[in-house]
């Protein structure tokens, strides 16, 4: 039938046997998502389709991240709308202060999707969940809205580029260091609209919170979506992080041997270096090894709906560990979910962290959006861990954003410009490091 991963989820999810590139489809949803910022501006066009309750109270997620706990009047009022709305339509997946998350990382950590799923998600990086197998996609508020009403979504079927990546890569190289390279080799607009499929046998090498990283920046390609096949380690994270009020069970769809893709690319993963994407786009990439000017910074964020999970912040405190912070620096440390900060806190990274001189924050989307919890002043320059770094995104408008991985990010802290963590931490023969 030459189809994609993506292709033949959407075709089974519009009751189809086939589909085909540019073909406009109505398909099935199995999780509709928003947060505090969208939320509201769906719910204002909810109420005008004079409905009194949602498709599925059990397939529409909330998540308050972005502005919460409230840094003001505004985002209380936003956040006080959800949380009415939320009760009133019995919201089963509803997360606010004390249980909430970054909401890329709290979704799967709650089980509420799965292999073979179709997710929207009144936020663009909802094209995480396709570490999992699953087609995910950012929408607008006004398609959640419809979306929280019928259970359906129109969708153009995208086509895709397969990502073949080669190899076992090196002590430091992570997920963010491998969509950085792709980024920047492909530009920002190098996958519009279409999937982004990365098979090969590098990917036994990449752990899940590494696929979650690279199908979250997936967006940043102008991708629809990304995508990896399911393997034992994703059936292995699901069956762990299944909902027990959910009964979900994985399907699993590969690629036919004569899918058509648009392009295919390699990617050597024993060739990468880290890589830091220089402001004001993520495509402006250089190695560690090409930066040559030295480049102080003010500010390191590790966190994010990309890297705040818990494999991020134990290469983080591997380079911390011991060392203090930059005299000037602030180091903001931001775990993805409550679950992820209570694992951090049980093995000593968030200790780590603060006797190096970082803070340690709620679970917060806050800094990413320049929203609140580490806002940039003019001049300023921050690394980040982040997945955008546009013109004013944290902050001022003539502030900086280089984005990196989190060991970059730990090792930049500690020194006070961009640095590679091997220009700190010595590697025993084993590939463990001695920092």
């Amino acid at each position: 039938m030459k189809m994609t991963m993506t292709q033949k989820i959407l075709a089974a999810h519009a009751n189809l046997d086939e589909v085909k590139e540019g073909q406009l489809i109505e398909a099935n949803l199995d999780l509709v998502l928003g947060n505090d910022i969208t939320t509201p501006v769906a719910i204002g066009e909810f109420e005008k389709l004079n409905i009194d309750k949602v498709f599925d109270d059990s397939k529409v997620a909330i998540v308050l991240d972005h502005f919460t706990p409230n840094k003001d009047i505004k985002s209380a009022e936003q956040c006080k709308m959800a949380r009415n709305f939320a009760n009133s339509k019995n919201i089963k997946n509803y997360f606010d202060v004390g249980n909430m998350g970054i909401e890329h990382c709290l979704i799967p950590e709650k089980g509420l999707v799965t292999a073979g799923d179709v997710i929207i998600g009144a936020d663009s990086h909802t094209c995480t969940y396709g570490a999992l197998g699953a087609f995910s996609t950012g929408i607008g508020s006004t398609d959640m809205a419809a979306g929280m009403a019928t259970g359906k979504a129109w969708f153009k079927v995208p086509g895709a580029i397969k990502f073949i990546l080669k190899n076992k890569p090196a002590k430091w190289i992570s997920g963010k260091d491998i969509i950085l390279h792709i980024i920047g080799k492909i530009g920002v607009d190098g996958a519009r609209y279409k999937s982004m499929e990365f098979v090969g046998d590098g990917v036994k090498y990449l752990n899940m919170d590494d696929r979650f990283t690279i199908c979250n920046m997936a967006i940043e390609a102008g991708a629809k979506n990304g995508i990896f096949p399911v393997d034992e380690l994703t059936l292995e994270y699901i069956k762990e992080h299944k909902c027990e009020t959910i009964n979900k069970n994985p399907k699993i769809y590969t690629a036919d041997e004569d899918a058509i893709y648009d392009e295919v690319i390699e990617i050597d993963l024993s060739a990468l270096s880290p890589t830091v994407a220089f402001p004001h786009l993520p495509e402006n990439t250089k190695t560690t090894d090409e930066i040559t000017e030295e480049i102080k910074i003010d500010q390191v964020v590790i966190g994010s709906c990309t890297n705040g999970r818990i494999s991020d912040l134990k290469i983080a405190a591997e380079v911390m560990k011991n060392k203090k912070v930059a005299k000037n620096v602030r180091c903001i440390v931001i775990p993805g979910t409550q679950s992820i900060y209570l694992e951090a806190i049980k093995n000593g990274y968030i200790e780590d962290f603060i006797k190096a001189g970082a803070i340690i924050s709620t679970p917060t989307c806050g800094p990413c959006l320049g929203g609140h919890m580490g806002i940039l002043a003019s001049g300023e320059r921050a690394v980040s861990t982040t997945n955008r770094n546009f013109v004013g995104r944290m902050g001022h408008t003539e502030s900086e954003v280089y984005l990196s991985s989190p060991a970059v990010a730990a090792a930049s802290a500690i020194t006070g410009k961009i640095s590679s963590p091997s220009e700190i931490c010595k590697e025993e023969v084993e590939e463990e490091s001695v920092c």
